[in-house]
Formats: C-alpha cells, structure tokens, sequence
C-alpha cells in the first residue's frame, strides 16, 4: 500500500446528502480493527472508517499533510470529522492541522498511550524508561513493522545498537489473544528483551468515539 491510499476509501460518487448526520473517522492503519470492534460493540452505525497506511510511522512528517489532504477531500459531506492519532512523532504539527480544519483527534502523544491510559502510560515510562511498546497491531505485524524496516534481518548485529538501552518489551494487549500473545512473547525473545503484558483492551478509545461520535 502507497502513502495516502487509504483502507476503506469512502467512494467518490456517494451522495453527499447520504452523509448528513455522520461522523467521519480518519485513522491510522494500526488501529483499523480497533475501531470497528469498538464502533460495533457500540451500535455507533452512523461512524464512517478511513485510514491512512501505518507504514507512515516511518515518516511522521508526512502525517500533517496526509491528514490535511483527508479532511479536505471530505468534509463538507460529513457533520463531523474525528482523528484517530496522537501526536505521532509531528511534534504538534497535526494540531496545527486540526486548529485549521476543526477536526478533532483522541488524547495523547501516540496509541500507546491512549491504549494504556494517559496517567498509567506516564507510570510505565516512570517504572523504566528502556521500555519497547507493542499493541495487537504490532504483535500481528512484527515482522513487517519492525524488523524488516531496522534490517534486523539482514544485519542482526543492528539490534545491539538499536535496543541497546532498552530492558523489557511491554505488550499492551487490546484483545485476550493466545496467539498475539505468543507473538509478542518471540518478539520480546527476538529482541532480547524482559517480558511483560499489560491488559488494556481498547482504552481511551472507546470513550472517545462515543461521547465525539454522538454529539
């Protein structure tokens, strides 16, 4: 998938009347399922899902625009816009967007965070600042989200420069999954990394869509 192509692109030659009274969601890849599990969970069926590919993690400056480029495409179809990322590495470049567009993203610096709890994240970094984050997301797609892009691969010996300084893998679990677990635990193993699980199933990110989507 290339930057900016979305997953669940909203069609073109829908009619903008059919949008009156729903909510846009623009999100990041990564918490694609997330969502929907939340919005049906919920009955929220007047939320639309769009998202931008995770792969632009690797390159947060492009976030600002992608989004902006986003909300513009289509907000004058819908009576309300919500981001589903936080800061994400543009050092409050995506507020900015924000302020400009009206729209209005979930709390805190990244999903981690969101996922955890604002004040329990600020107590996991507090516990041990060498600390390496995973989500579902991330357990599912260590491979391709995280050591194909370091060339761990290929160049094993990159893994004591990279992680040198940290000490634990926490895998910050959204779902009771044996084998995202499983997952999590080699990717603490590949990394050379202590283990440990914090259940947070979908954080503030329920709350989030429900009291915004219902305004």
């Amino acid at each position: 998938m290339q930057v900016g192509e979305p997953l669940f692109p909203i069609k073109d030659d829908e009619d903008a009347n059919d949008k009156i009274g729903r909510v846009l969601i623009i999100a990041c890849g990564a918490l694609a399922r997330e969502i929907i599990a939340v919005r049906d969970l919920n009955g929220l069926d007047h939320i639309d899902l769009t998202c931008l590919p995770a792969q632009l993690h690797n390159t947060p400056d492009k976030i600002p625009d992608e989004v902006r480029r986003t909300i513009l495409l289509h907000r004058d179809a819908y009576s309300d816009i919500l981001i589903g990322y936080g800061d994400c590495g543009t050092g409050g470049l995506l507020d900015k967007v924000l302020e400009e567009t009206g729209a209005k993203r979930i709390e805190g610096a990244h999903c981690y965070a969101f996922f955890s709890g604002l004040d329990e994240f600020d107590k996991l970094a507090e516990e041990e600042l060498g600390t390496f984050y995973l989500t579902d997301f991330l357990a599912r797609h260590f491979q391709t989200m995280v050591i194909e892009p370091l060339g761990l691969d290929w160049h094993p010996h990159l893994r004591d420069m990279y992680f040198a300084h940290y000490k634990r893998l926490v895998y910050l679990a959204q779902t009771d999954n044996p084998d995202l677990e499983e997952a999590a635990r080699n990717a603490a193993e590949r990394l050379e990394l202590t283990f440990e699980i914090r259940r947070t199933g979908y954080g503030l990110l329920a709350g989030f869509l429900g009291a915004e989507a219902e305004r």
